[in-house]
């Protein structure tokens, strides 16, 4: 049987039947209203799961996160309807819960009895992934709890905080690669050239001479090399730059929203406010 230690965190785990069966999550966990005892569990069955079985959790087992009932699973899927919606379940319906799975009323009834009213209390629902925390009834408080079994003396406000911050990722890559490229260059160069110039000049006195000195009639030939200058080009190969990659970090503002929820209480009723 599940004591109410363990109870306070069977909601939202899985329920197996006997042979091993998955029957689905647990969704709400009813307790004696006198005793404060686990009574039954709810799973949801059916198509889609749309159907609300109840479960007695009288022998009941947990092993780690799995609950196991001594029970097949078309039993629970046959299990009858009840009407839980106060958070309550009626005395008679409690009876047919047990008469479907062929266990004694009187056999299964808490250590102080199940003489009237009604029998359960709710302690928490699982599809909406929240669960209140049950608890005996046994501390003294200037109030009760109208939504199920008394939990503590105060309610708990509470709030979502957002904690806002980075994660490093690569956001692209960069490279450096060298490659050649021809370009065509062009660029003007004097260059001197040579040529022949015929002269011709009168004897004179001054040079009858030297016009005079060979034979009066012969044949004779003059010669003169011309030059000329020719462009060249050489290539020489020179450093004229050192390139390289670095990083640098720039620090930009970014704004991030998100909704958060927060609790609101509020007091009905004359009351002095001592906050």
């Amino acid at each position: 049987m599940l004591n109410t230690e363990e109870a306070r965190n069977v909601i939202g785990r899985d329920a197996y039947a006997q042979d091993g069966d998955k029957l689905g999550k647990i969704g709400q966990l009813f307790l004696d209203d006198e005793t404060g005892r686990p009574e039954f569990i709810t799973v949801n069955t059916g198509l889609f799961g749309m159907n609300e079985s109840f479960i007695p959790v009288a022998d009941a087992t947990i092993d780690g996160d799995r609950i196991t009932v001594p029970f097949d699973k078309s039993t629970v899927k046959d299990a009858p309807n009840v009407d839980a919606s106060d958070g309550h379940i009626s005395q008679d319906d409690e009876r047919r819960v047990y008469d479907h799975y062929n266990l004694g009323y009187s056999e299964t009834r808490s250590d102080t009895g199940l003489a009237t009213g009604e029998t359960t209390g709710y302690a928490g629902t699982s599809d909406l992934g929240t669960t209140d925390t049950t608890g005996t009834a046994d501390f003294e408080s200037a109030g009760h709890d109208t939504s199920g079994p008394n939990t503590d003396e105060a309610m708990t406000r509470s709030e979502e905080r957002v904690d806002v911050g980075t994660r490093d990722e690569e956001s692209g890559r960069v490279r450096l690669r060298k490659y050649v490229e021809t370009e065509h260059v062009t660029q003007t160069v004097p260059v001197r050239k040579e040529r022949a110039v015929l002269e011709r000049e009168p004897i004179t006195d001054s040079n009858v001479g030297a016009a005079t000195s060979g034979p009066a009639i012969s044949d004779e030939e003059h010669e003169v090399i011309l030059h000329e200058e020719r462009p060249v080009v050489e290539k020489t190969t020179e450093a004229v730059e050192r390139v390289r990659l670095g990083k640098e970090t720039d620090v930009q503002e970014h704004e991030v929203s998100e909704d958060v929820r927060k609790e609101q209480i509020e007091v009905d009723g004359d009351v002095d406010d001592r906050r």
